[in-house]
């Protein structure tokens, strides 16, 4: 369970730290509004998420198992290209691009709409972490759920330390930005390069 609760840990953060449209509506409230309003917006992903891992998973769970290592491959690519984004994010970090204006809405539902009308969601379940967790689950239960719970404890915590620290202080903010930016390039490189190995191996 411990490999898969690791995995869930890296994918987590790479998710919360990569610039989106997510990150863009919480960081513009945080720093417009009190950190404290946006605070529960952070559980965003929480309650988008559901639906879309469920139709993400109903549709792996149809493929072959040739297709299924395919996918591996191919999730492995995308997230080495994810990586070679955000490398270059980091290297032309402008904090001016991370505070935004004010924007619309202020809310948990604009932030549960942001996230189900993005295509990153779908792209990321179905090419990325999908055939993680359907792989963990088929080993046991256990390893799925352990997936999960490192995900979404990291992806939550992340966008909450992002909320609280943009509204205390952009000027923090912005380094904790890049910061962060630069480990989930490590994550990202290290686990594409690991999917790119389950793909190949199996």
């Amino acid at each position: 369970m411990w490999l898969y609760l690791l995995q869930g840990v890296g994918y987590g953060l790479a998710a919360a730290s990569q610039p989106g449209p997510l990150q863009t509506y919480l960081i513009s409230q945080s720093v417009t509004r009190s950190w404290k309003r946006t605070l529960p917006a952070a559980i965003a992903p929480l309650l988008s998420d559901g639906p879309i891992i469920a139709l993400c998973l109903l549709v792996l769970s149809q493929v072959p198992a040739w297709l299924n290592r395919f996918l591996y491959i191919v999730g492995g690519l995308f997230v080495l290209y994810l990586a070679y984004g955000a490398f270059k994010s980091w290297r032309d970090f402008e904090p001016q691009a991370y505070q935004p204006g004010s924007t619309g809405g202020q809310n948990l539902f604009k932030a549960v709409l942001t996230i189900a009308l993005s295509p990153g969601p779908y792209i990321y379940w179905t090419l990325v972490t999908g055939p993680i967790l359907i792989k963990g689950w088929r080993e046991t239960p256990v390893n799925g759920i352990g997936f999960l719970a490192g995900f979404y404890l990291t992806m939550v915590g992340s966008l909450a330390a992002l909320i609280v620290i943009f509204g205390l202080a952009s000027k923090f903010g912005t380094k904790f930005s890049r910061v962060m930016l630069g480990i989930s390039i490590l994550a990202l490189f290290v686990f594409g390069l690991y999917q790119l190995w389950l793909g190949i191996a199996s």
